[in-house]
Order: C-alpha cells, then sequence, then structure tokens
C-alpha cells in the first residue's frame, strides 16, 4: 500500500512532490497546505487528486503516513512541531529554521514524542559531495586538516534580493539560509562540526541600487534571467533589503580542522568550489555539475602542476544530479521504516547554529563566537538514528 504524503507550503520547493507522488509504485501526495491562494491554485494544477487545503489543522487530521514541511524558512519549526506532536514522520526542508532556539525546539520535539524527523539537506546526496568524502574515506588525501569553499553565487540578485529572502527577520543570514548547505558539507567532509566561528560581510552591492518593487505577488521564476546582469542594473529588487551580499566565515571544528566560507551573491558565474587539504594531497572541484571535475594532487612539485587523478563528477536523474529524487526515496524509506540516513538533524542544527553566530560576528566586531552545545541526551538519540521508533504515528 502506498504511503500517504501531505506537503505543507507549495512554493520554490515544491518541485519535490514529483519524487513523492508515485500512486502504485510506494506513495502518493493526498493533501497539500498552503496559505497563499496562489499556492493552492499550483497544488491543483500539479497533482490534481490531492485535497488542497488552506488550515493546517486539516493536514494533521487527515491520516497521513508523512509529510513534507516546505513552508519559508523562518516557518519551518512553527509547522514541524505541530506535525511532530501529531505523530506524523516530517521531512524539513533545509535549514532546519533561522535560529538556534528554533532548531532546538524541533530535535527537542522529536525526541519527546517519538516522531521521526528528517531535515533536507539534499547536497548530501548530491554526486560532487558523495565523491570528495568518498575520496577522502579512501585516504587519498591523508587527514583532512583544511576545508576551504568558495560559493560564487552568480543568480543571487535574483534568487535572493527580490523576496523574502532579501530581509533578516525572514532568513537571519544569506550565510544561514544560502550556506547551511554548504557549512554542512563542509562538516561532512571534514568529519566534524564547528565548535567556533568569526565572520565579516557587508551589503556592497544590492543595498544601492535604487530600483525597487513590492512583488508579494510573484515568485522567483516571474523576474529571473541570466540578462539580468550586471548586479548594479538590476530591477525589482525588494523594497526592504538588509541581509549581506557578500560574507566570508572562518571556522574552528570540534576535531581541530580549520574551515572557511566565503559567499558572494554578484558574481557572474555560478557554481561552489571545495579545497579539502590533507596530511598526504588535496582535492579540489572545478564546476559542481555533471561532467565536471575533481581533481586530486598527491604529489609534491614546484610551482602548479597537473592533478595526479581526474575525476569526473557523476549525473543522475532529477534536480540536482539526482539528488533531489535520492533525498525524498531516503525520507520516505526512514519514514516507514527507520534506520540510519545520509542526513542528520544534529548536523543540520550544527549548520544553523555556525550561520547564526557568523551572522551575529558579522555584524559586530568580527570577535570569534563560541557555538552552544546540544544536551547529551539530544545528541545520543539523533545519532543512534532515532532509535525504539515504530511504523507511522506513535502508538
Amino acid at each position: 500500500m502506498d504511503l500517504k504524503v501531505g506537503i505543507v507550503g507549495f512554493g520554490l520547493r515544491a518541485s519535490l512532490w514529483r519524487h513523492a507522488h508515485k500512486p502504485g509504485e510506494g506513495s502518493e501526495v493526498t493533501i497539500v497546505c498552503d496559505t497563499s491562494e496562489r499556492g493552492r491554485a499550483d497544488a491543483s494544477k500539479h497533482i490534481p487528486t490531492a485535497r488542497v487545503v488552506a488550515d493546517l489543522d486539516e493536514i494533521l487530521d487527515s491520516g497521513i503516513d508523512a509529510v513534507l514541511v516546505l513552508t519559508p524558512d523562518n516557518q519551518h519549526a512553527a509547522v514541524a512541531v505541530r506535525t511532530l506532536k501529531a505523530g506524523i514522520p516530517t521531512f524539513c526542508e533545509k535549514p532546519i529554521d533561522v535560529t538556534i532556539e528554533a532548531a532546538d525546539l524541533v530535535l527537542r520535539t522529536a525526541h519527546e514524542t517519538g516522531t521521526r524527523l528528517y531535515v533536507g539537506h539534499n547536497m548530501r546526496h548530491m554526486p560532487v559531495v558523495v565523491q570528495m568524502r568518498e575520496l577522502i574515506e579512501e585516504g587519498r588525501i591523508g587527514e583532512v586538516k583544511a576545508v576551504w569553499c568558495r560559493h560564487f553565487v552568480g543568480n543571487g540578485g535574483d534568487y535572493y534580493f527580490k523576496d523574502w529572502h532579501s530581509e533578516r527577520k525572514n532568513v537571519t543570514s544569506l550565510l544561514l539560509q544560502k550556506g547551511a548547505h554548504d557549512i554542512d558539507v563542509i562538516h561532512r567532509l571534514a568529519n566534524g562540526y564547528t565548535r567556533r566561528v568569526s565572520a565579516v560581510g557587508d551589503l556592497a552591492v544590492y543595498g544601492s541600487v535604487p530600483r525597487r518593487s513590492d512583488n508579494s505577488g510573484r515568485r522567483m521564476r516571474d523576474w529571473f534571467s541570466i540578462d539580468n546582469w550586471p548586479p548594479t542594473e538590476q530591477k525589482d529588487l525588494a523594497e526592504n533589503i538588509d541581509v549581506e551580499d557578500i560574507s566570508m566565515m572562518n571556522m574552528v571544528l570540534d576535531n581541530g580542522v580549520l574551515a572557511s566560507y566565503q559567499q558572494c551573491h554578484f558574481t557572474p558565474d555560478y557554481w561552489r568550489n571545495y579545497t579539502v587539504i590533507g596530511t598526504k594531497g588535496r582535492i579540489e572541484n572545478f564546476g559542481d555539475g555533471p561532467g565536471q571535475q575533481i581533481k586530486v594532487w598527491t604529489t609534491r612539485s614546484s610551482g602548479y602542476a597537473e592533478p595526479d587523478a581526474v575525476v569526473e563528477i557523476q549525473d543522475g536523474e532529477g534536480g540536482h544530479g539526482g539528488a533531489d529524487p535520492r533525498l525524498i526515496a531516503e525520507f520516505l524509506r526512514f519514514a516507514a521504516e527507520g534506520g540510519q540516513t545520509q542526513t542528520n538533524p544534529i548536523a543540520a542544527r550544527q549548520a544553523v547554529a555556525a550561520g547564526v553566530l557568523a551572522a551575529e560576528s558579522l555584524r559586530g566586531d568580527g570577535s570569534a563566537r563560541d557555538i552552544p552545545a546540544l544536551p547529551q541526551d539530544l545528541v545520543e538519540y539523533f545519532e543512534a538514528g532515532q532509535p525504539g521508533l515504530v511504523q507511522g504515528r506513535r502508538s
């Protein structure tokens, strides 16, 4: 019998419905909740067999077996806490929320209710990340000592400075909202979590662009164009912008690894570059999509040298190089059966904590901030794979 799946929020990440709605193949989206008329109309168009509602209570009382929480980021905890308390295995889109307090509340609720919680860090399933981690685990570069990430967000002006992402009250910072992906990947590649963080940043470009608009009735796809260039000529920017468009953070991890993350929203190109340096070599990706390359250096040289090995980044069907369908498949398996997963709520919380305190540092004097520890009972529970749960609702 198919798992009955609900969706809360039918906006920019609603495309995940395609991977959850497979009647006769194991899962079916039977109900969608969205507070906006447009969201409900889109849901009815794409999933005509689903019941479409505006009230979350109808989701909670619908008898579903699992739910995808795809609301704006600052509403993740508000919804997830209620779905967890209702005993519904919950997929919470990343970041888990935009404050440490909200993230911790979600984890505590999942622990206390015994309801399965999964956080949608899909980059853990992206081929570039999976393959780089495999190279590290094979011992190709020895023991990891440093991880650097440069994120060239060439679409930043269209993705983050024309809607709700442009305000701190909704996202805390783009180091958190956008950077949670990369912070989590840094933690994954380094096999540790940030212990101390410092940062600098600025609203260097978009804050002075005068062409503003009320885009409340529109979505990113309504204005996105690769021709929106250069950044200083952008139009229809959000009326209120108070998040940084360039940020740089340094991290000390709990295993001694040093890491850095740089994010710029007005570059002409759009990709991520990870460099991982170990005691026997280093790896670096050039491009992060299918057919592009991960290069491996393991021989000493004088000056620049060609890599000792080149690994082609794999492809996969579905969004993000096949990561999205793998993400949803893993969640649905976890919702039904439990067990270990590639994603981890503790890791999701630690990414949020690093992003929150990096934003605090850059808006202060740039000094280091310590990451608050989670209670040991939560750490043990989630690291063990949320043991002792039963299928579906808690008995």
